[in-house]
């Protein structure tokens, strides 16, 4: 463990709260698009290593600093809700508020090295790392309990259905057959392991990057666990098909933890990383060993 990205990562919480979380992970999106290019050309990966994915702008540092500064935020009434991982948090003239995101960036650091470092888990470490940090958030500064209370008149489900159903579905072979086929083409053209082996952080980045139209107000998904799965199943597997299959389990399991942990609650537990860190353990057990953006 290095005392100084374990100190940077303070940082970065606060970032990840004066910003606001989501706003922040749209900047962890241009770093990895703009490191994975790098890298695909032959270049250093120096920026994913140490910014995209540390103590700057990681997801377990900036992105969970932000979700648990906007719970802390919620639970003393400056936000009107704990789950607004959208508003910027400086604007709040709240010290506390920025401390929480630097403390949790530094608990997002510990868990990360003690997930990876110690426990040598074969999965995707930011991931894992959002969610742990997501629930200790949770109990921390919420009330809704694990699962959030369903009110009165209200009914919880844990699929969506009809058309929407459909729609998911479409998402996720949709995604999952570009990053599965577009991985084929150049595997097909033999495109040298550093092409390829970055190829699930490009298709990451360019989905992360896309919820900056889910910032300014539109009707965007989160998608990033769609594409890097699927993509890194395609990769691993050498099989562009599993990229489509992937993409359409990833799209539905995302869903379902949304539905059942994101719903009628007052804090953030975030979809997306729950199915990258599960999605990754059983990509990793069927196609290959080794971890993901680490």
């Amino acid at each position: 463990m290095s005392i100084f990205a374990l100190i940077g990562a303070f940082g970065g919480g606060v970032i990840g709260a004066y910003l606001g979380a989501l706003p922040a992970f749209i900047l962890t999106g241009v770093l990895a698009l703009a490191g994975a290019a790098v890298a695909m050309a032959g270049g250093a990966d120096v920026t994913l290593s140490y910014v995209t994915f540390g103590s700057y702008l990681g997801p377990h540092v900036a992105f969970a600093g932000g979700v648990a500064a906007a719970a802390y935020a919620g639970k003393k009434k400056l936000l009107k809700s704990g789950t607004d991982i959208l508003t910027p948090l400086f604007g709040l003239s709240d010290p506390m508020t920025l401390i929480v995101g630097g403390v949790f960036g530094i608990l997002g650091f510990v868990i990360h090295y003690l997930a990876g470092g110690v426990l040598k888990l074969n999965t995707d470490l930011p991931g894992i790392t959002v969610i742990v940090s997501a629930l200790i958030a949770r109990f921390a500064f919420g009330s809704t309990g694990l699962m959030g209370k369903v009110q009165q008149g209200e009914k919880r489900t844990y699929i969506s259905g009809g058309k929407e159903l459909s729609c998911l579905i479409l998402l996720g072979a949709g995604i999952g057959t570009a990053t599965g086929f577009v991985y084929q083409t150049m595997a097909a053209a033999g495109a040298p392991e550093a092409v390829t082996g970055n190829f699930p952080v490009l298709c990451f980045g360019i989905a992360a990057l896309s919820l900056i139209f889910a910032q300014t107000g539109f009707g965007v998904p989160s998608t990033h666990h769609i594409a890097l799965v699927s993509a890194l199943a395609a990769v691993l597997s050498g099989n562009p098909l599993m990229g489509v299959l992937f993409g359409i389990l990833t799209a539905l399991f995302g869903d379902f933890v949304g539905r059942t942990f994101n719903s009628h609650c007052d804090t953030h537990v975030d979809p997306p990383a729950c199915t990258i860190f599960i999605f990754t353990f059983l990509v990793n057990i069927l196609f290959g060993n080794g971890f993901f953006l680490t």
